[in-house]
């Protein structure tokens, strides 16, 4: 894929990986639309990307069908098209199956998996227009279950099958689709502020990079599913 003048839309756009990944992509000359669910905090994300004729900021919450329909229309009606999704937005709640409420069951399982459908399902009609690409962040804990994930891996073994489903869906009308797992990321996700602690991390400029590397390879090859983890962890 050529990437200069590409659009993509980022949902979960306005920190961590999904504000690295739209840094990695404005820099290729991609315009980009970012998502998250206030407005103020959308708009100062947005301004901190780019001027408004590269960078989009939307509000939109991945939990609703129609926000995530009316999303991709204000893409297409600010550029005229969409070639790449990503599918970033994500929340985390760890608790024994004892401690864990309904409440945060259903969130996570709503916005970690119900949330891509809703994207995916509102991109694809632009996809496969522009024979575009899908990309959907999951995790390792898509694939190591642990003590006290249980929504958490519930929702990313989940997404991963949902994501490689799709990708047999949809690639004969030429959409490219693919699933990141990543290990640990320097992020802010679950509460938690980036330090020099975290220098080992996954960095999400990484994650950016290697969706700029997927998106350039061949149209013929297509990693479907990718995990990636600190190359160095410390010692425990």
């Amino acid at each position: 894929m050529e990437l200069k003048n590409k659009v993509a839309l980022i949902t979960g756009g306005t920190k961590g990986i999904g504000y690295g990944v739209a840094e990695k992509l404005i820099a290729q000359g991609v315009r980009v639309a970012i998502t998250g669910r206030t407005k103020s905090t959308v708009e100062e994300a947005a301004k901190a990307l780019g001027d408004d004729s590269q960078v989009l900021g939307i509000e939109s919450n991945v939990r609703s069908m129609e926000d995530e329909q009316n999303a991709v229309q204000a893409v297409l009606d600010k550029w005229g098209q969409l070639d790449i999704m990503i599918a970033n937005a994500g929340v985390g709640h760890f608790a024994s199956i004892d401690d864990m409420t309904t409440e945060q069951w259903n969130d996570v399982i709503d916005i970690n998996l119900t949330g891509v459908f809703h994207s995916t399902k509102a991109a694809l009609p632009a996809l496969k227009q522009s024979k575009g690409y899908l990309i959907t962040i999951a995790s390792l804990a898509g694939t190591n279950f642990f003590a006290k994930g249980a929504a958490y891996n519930a929702s990313k073994f989940g997404l991963v099958g949902f994501t490689q489903a799709v990708m047999l869906d949809v690639r004969s009308a030429g959409v490219k689709v693919t699933t990141i797992m990543p290990g640990s990321v320097a992020t802010y996700f679950n509460g938690h502020v980036p330090s020099d602690a975290d220098s080992w991390k996954i960095q999400p400029e990484d994650i950016g990079q290697m969706i700029v590397d997927l998106l350039k390879l061949p149209a013929r090859s297509l990693p479907s599913k990718i995990e990636v983890r600190p190359s160095q962890p410390p010692k425990k």
